[in-house]
């Protein structure tokens, strides 16, 4: 179920992202986003995760096997697209919170997380704590009980089932 509220979340912040910065989509498979880095001017091919501790160890396999196929298709089309180019991008968090399963994609490709996430994506150094601080308004004036309580019983029901 955790995950499952993961990949939605995700699902919303890459449409956010689509939205918000147009055709920064990608065609390519294991591939969210496609931008220039405001810090290296590297075209980076990114795979977006919602928090630090947002993947299982399974994860990590699969996200390594698909940069690793982007690479090598580069490379049979004779393109440049180096290790530092292939990302994991973490909307939100701090370097020091992610999971040992992003450590471990991080010993072979970059994890950029929260801040450095967003300075990278927009070139704007403050673009994260203002989302932050955009996102908390919104929050002080949506009341979401009703949506918390529909969602706790949903989960109630899909549980009884499921354990019948």
């Amino acid at each position: 179920m955790g995950s499952s509220i993961n990949t939605s979340f995700g699902m919303k912040i890459q449409s956010l992202i689509s939205s918000l910065f147009q055709g920064l989509g990608s065609t390519t498979q294991g591939i969210d986003i496609e931008f220039i880095d405001a810090i290296d001017g590297r075209k980076k091919y990114c795979q977006l995760k919602a928090g630090p501790n947002t993947i299982n160890h399974d994860d990590v396999t699969t996200i390594i096997n698909h940069f690793n196929g982007v690479r090598a298709l580069a490379r049979t089309n004779n393109l440049n697209v180096g290790i530092n180019d292939m990302v994991v991008g973490v909307v939100y968090g701090e370097s020091e919170e992610i999971s040992s399963h992003y450590r471990r994609i991080g010993n072979t490709y970059p994890v950029i997380i929260g801040k450095d996430f967003w300075h990278r994506l927009t070139g704007k150094d403050d673009f994260y704590f203002e989302l932050i601080d955009a996102i908390g308004e919104v929050a002080l004036e949506v009341d979401g009980s009703k949506v918390v309580e529909q969602t706790i019983k949903t989960l109630a029901v899909e549980i009884v089932e499921k354990y019948k």
